[in-house]
């Protein structure tokens, strides 16, 4: 989970703001809800990549007791490109295990996690076709089921195009594989990319690797901007909340 980064999009820059994944939604922080969330969907142990203010997760995830089931790899330069933060825990990849890539800043259903832990593709992305177009989603591409494209900004064919909410699953091959890219991406000097752009090149150069589960329905939503905390609380957590899934459990304190 990559976790590091401050939110300058959200904050303005304010280093005293607290780190995204401890933005409260009815009373339980994000990182409450992926906990609960990761360990619903069969998760052995989360990984949390973290920068800007480290002991104010850690004193969260005290409080949750979260315990062995999280460790942490540490960015010291989370000012730049979301590629250091994976790159800060390429040994993970290498790991010859099965692994879930996530944003800590997204609010969701916590099926979302279930179809990715689930799918027949051991490569996956999800993909949701009820999305607002504009420069600021990344998008995926697809052609007859396959990936054609990747990023924000898309200039190809497709027949499918949906919204992408910031989770990828990889076989053992494939982690190590992003992990070797990650390396060159460092060795080059491109420390300012997202990590999406690592993604990408790797979809392009083997598209049948990977799949797609299409989770259009589903309520999500990546906390970006103050309107996405203000969409959040009004649209997509009262779905989160009534429905019977995990969102819906009391808060721990």
């Amino acid at each position: 989970m990559l976790a590091a980064g401050i939110g300058r999009r959200l904050t303005g820059g304010d280093m005293a703001h607290p780190p995204k994944v401890l933005l409260r939604f009815n009373g339980r922080s994000l990182l409450e809800r992926h906990l609960a969330a990761l360990r619903a969907a069969g998760v052995r142990q989360l990984v949390m990549v973290l920068g800007y203010r480290p002991e104010a997760i850690q004193a969260e995830l005290a409080a949750l007791s979260a315990g062995d089931f999280v460790a942490h790899d540490h960015n010291p330069d989370y000012l730049r490109g979301s590629v250091l933060s994976l790159w800060a825990a390429r040994e993970r990849l290498r790991a010859g295990e099965d692994v879930l890539v996530m944003d800590g800043d997204v609010l969701y259903h916590p099926n979302l996690l279930i179809r990715l832990v689930t799918s027949p593709h051991g490569n996956c992305l999800l993909l949701d076709r009820d999305f607002v177009p504009g420069d600021e989603p990344v998008k995926l591409c697809l052609v007859n089921g396959r990936p054609v494209e990747f990023g924000k900004r898309v200039e190809v064919g497709y027949d499918t195009v949906g919204e992408w909410p910031g989770f990828l699953r990889l076989v053992p091959d494939m982690a190590a594989e992003m992990a070797d890219r990650l390396d060159a991406y460092v060795a080059a000097g491109r420390l300012d990319e997202p990590c999406e752009e690592v993604f990408r090149d790797a979809m392009l150069a083997d598209p049948a690797a990977f799949g797609v589960e299409d989770v259009t329905g589903l309520p999500w939503i990546e906390i970006d901007f103050p309107e996405d905390v203000a969409r959040a609380q009004r649209d997509i957590l009262p779905r989160i909340d009534t429905d019977g899934g995990l969102g819906a459990r009391p808060a721990t304190r």
